[in-house]
């Protein structure tokens, strides 16, 4: 069985699962449809992916923007990270705002990410395997990168920013003004 809590940020879910443990180690239900779809309403997750990362590395802040947008159903597997989502829905009265959580291979807890939100994680551990289910496939044309040290966000990732390790696209990503102004504006050269 799951437990939903809702964040501060509508729509963005954490969820602890039931595990049960004994002397031959645990078992947990890691998904059960039904149970999302009772928070949620229908939702169809049509791949899943999975990233390892050594120590330090943030992959992030990743979005696409509409129609293509993609909701994540996020899980560490292995490790232990921080993970942030940022809400880029205008309408909202969280639009600007965000949200980490600590995910770990400990703890279980998952984060489900709805369209309209960036996306990314710095790894805490030695090394992590992250998995997520997404709903819509990647669309590479869509696809848009927010600066994970933008400072209009002041993300605090418990990490310092110079100690990261980002790939060369991520480093480029849009400032929080150009994604707002010009969100047309594609990241991919």
């Amino acid at each position: 069985m799951m437990h939903f809590k809702e964040t501060k940020l509508r729509g963005v879910y954490v969820a602890h699962p039931d595990v049960y443990r004994d002397h031959r180690g645990f078992f947990l239900e890691r998904f059960r449809l039904d149970e999302w779809e009772s928070i949620l309403g229908p939702i169809k997750f049509i791949q899943e992916n999975e990233s390892f990362s050594t120590q330090g590395v943030l992959r992030g802040l990743h979005y696409q923007i509409s129609p293509y947008g993609q909701s994540k159903l996020v899980h560490v597997a292995w490790g232990a990270i921080h993970d942030v989502v940022v809400d880029m829905r205008p309408d909202s009265p969280t639009f600007g705002q965000y949200h980490l959580e600590l995910l770990d291979d400990k703890n279980k807890k998952q984060l489900f990410v709805p369209s309209g939100f960036a996306h990314g994680f710095v790894v805490l551990s030695s090394e992590a395997v992250v998995q997520y289910k997404v709903d819509a496939p990647y669309h590479p044309a869509s696809e848009r990168i927010l600066r994970f040290d933008d400072p209009f966000l002041q993300i605090d990732w418990g990490v310092p920013p110079d100690s990261c390790i980002l790939s060369d696209k991520d480093r480029q990503g849009l400032s929080w003004e150009e994604a707002i102004i010009q969100p047309e504006k594609s990241t991919m050269n």
